[in-house]
């Protein structure tokens, strides 16, 4: 203990100096303890880990890539995950003996069959004192197979609940986004088979919990129905056991993007007299619905869809292309749900039908200008079956508009690299092709995921949710800026994602590499 003279105050200071004592065991200058011994002695003398468990056996199924949690739950779980790491510890018994302070992976090879995770727990010791240590615990993988893989192995089509999702439109376009969908949220990982029939897909699982979750899912993203159903396989009178096969039958909404809709008096009414002709602009769990004259829209979730259940009075199919004359400056303009869109009038002509014109209000003033192509609704000249609108045709004293234009067209510029290949690709689900009613036309396939690949183009809140990867096929061409103009849209190379591949001749120069290094 030292004092020092403040020179201010001219008072003494008295400073606190620590004490050090020398180890019982070994002499070592150490600071005082309970236990009157350095950290080294303690260890040899007490070991906290004593009666822990060092090794320990884990089962994996590879086909799902599950690890049991006894007695019969089975947990997903990547390598080297969190959730990997919190279900090793749960798995360790007597650990409540001590406090747990880290835990982390001690890395080793993924065929080694071994997970090594280092513990570091403390533990009150001799007198009161507190000793930290840390040891590593090693678990043994066995290949097991799950209840549900095992039962698929036998038999493949031994299914226990199926999902039949179905879209009664004339197209699959909200069936290629619905599978960028569930590849990005990998919502279908437990399904068993997948299988395309006409208008829908039938996705087939193992257990009736991985089928209800798919549902869940699928109420997320877009607006549904369903309905569940059961049918009694086997029945066993001793023990009272019922083994059931369980079916969803799932009806997705038919109005789609892009499609025009006359909306019933009580629906209109009861959305602020909107409309009653809008278009529909996006579908999620949400409908959103936009008066094209007026810049208004709302919004209709699931249970307001189907409570009134109507339907698109034209759609996609009949769409027609009209070639731009004339542009007036905008009158409006409105953001709704990301979108930008100004209220202007147009002069219009149809393709087919150069000398007559159309004085029509667009909602796609901010893009269209002389010159331009779209491609909108012939509500002149077209034979619409819709109760709805002929009540409106009747009601309005002015009639219908002539057109209501949807999108811009860019056919021109796609015709000048036809042949070039785009820079994204996506991934596909494996998919059966179910042809055993003959619907199927590959043909027509191919030209409706054309079509999803330019919408996706066009659009960017439509590409927002969806993993696009480079394409590494692609070569950009350098003269095409110069002689094409002003190009069709194209996705942004910042938007796309790499797709990671390790080929095998890499794999067989790392293995070289090792070998030497060796």
């Amino acid at each position: 203990m030292s004092s020092v003279m403040d020179e201010q105050s001219g008072m003494f200071n008295v400073q606190q100096t620590i004490g050090s004592v020398l180890c019982c065991k070994c002499g070592v200058q150490m600071p005082p303890n309970h236990a009157n011994m350095c950290v080294n002695c303690l260890r040899s003398e007490v070991d906290i880990t004593e009666g822990l468990q060092k090794s320990i056996q884990i089962f994996y199924c590879p086909e799902c890539t599950c690890y049991l949690q006894p007695p019969k739950t089975w947990i997903k779980a990547q390598w080297e995950s969190k959730e990997l790491l919190t279900f090793c510890i749960k798995r360790l018994k007597n650990l409540n003996k001590v406090k747990l302070k880290n835990a982390e992976f001690v890395w080793t090879e993924p065929h080694s069959k071994r997970i090594k995770v280092k513990l570091t727990v403390q533990a009150e010791v001799l007198n009161g004192a507190v000793l930290e240590q840390s040891y590593v615990v090693e678990f043994t993988v066995r290949d097991n197979l799950c209840e549900s893989c095992s039962r698929f192995q036998a038999n493949p089509d031994q299914w226990v609940a199926s999902v039949q999702l179905r879209q009664h439109v004339s197209h699959r376009r909200t069936f290629f986004y619905l599978e960028q969908l569930i590849l990005r949220h990998d919502a279908a990982s437990r399904a068993i088979r997948i299988q395309q029939v006409d208008q829908g897909i039938d996705f087939f699982f193992g257990n009736k919990s991985h089928a209800n979750a798919f549902v869940e899912f699928l109420r997320k993203v877009v607006p549904i129905e369903y309905r569940q159903d059961q049918q009694l396989v086997s029945h066993d009178v001793k023990s009272s056991l019922y083994n059931y096969k369980y079916t969803y039958s799932v009806k997705i909404c038919p109005v789609c993007r892009e499609d025009l809709v006359c909306l019933p008096s009580k629906v209109a009414s009861g959305l602020g007299n909107l409309g009653p002709l809008v278009v529909c602009t996006k579908v999620s769990d949400n409908i959103t619905l936009l008066d094209p004259r007026t810049l208004r829209c709302a919004f209709l979730d699931a249970r307001q869809y189907w409570r009134s259940g109507f339907r698109s009075a034209l759609t996609s199919r009949q769409l027609v292309k009209y070639f731009v004359f004339d542009v007036e400056s905008p009158v409006v303009e409105a953001t709704v749900g990301g979108q930008i869109y100004a209220l202007s009038y147009v002069q219009i002509a149809r393709e087919s039908d150069i000398g007559k014109m159309f004085y029509v209000q667009t909602h796609l003033g901010h893009i269209l200008k002389p010159g331009d192509q779209a491609l909108g609704y012939d509500i002149y000249g077209a034979n619409v079956n819709d109760n709805e609108m002929e009540k409106y045709r009747l009601s309005v004293k002015n009639g219908l508009p002539e057109a209501i234009l949807i999108k811009k067209c860019y056919d021109e510029q796609r015709e000048r690299k036809k042949k070039k290949s785009r820079n994204f690709k996506l991934k596909k689900l494996p998919i059966e092709m179910d042809d055993s009613r003959g619907r199927l036309d590959p043909e027509r396939m191919d030209n409706e995921y054309e079509e999803f690949l330019r919408d996706l183009e066009e659009n960017p809140e439509l590409r927002f949710n969806v993993s696009m990867y480079e394409n590494t096929e692609y070569e950009p061409s350098e003269t095409a800026s110069m002689t094409d103009g002003e190009g069709a849209p194209s996705v942004p190379l910042a938007e796309l994602l790499s797709d990671l591949k390790i080929s095998e001749k890499e794999e067989d120069d790392d293995e070289e590499e090792d070998d030497m290094a060796e």
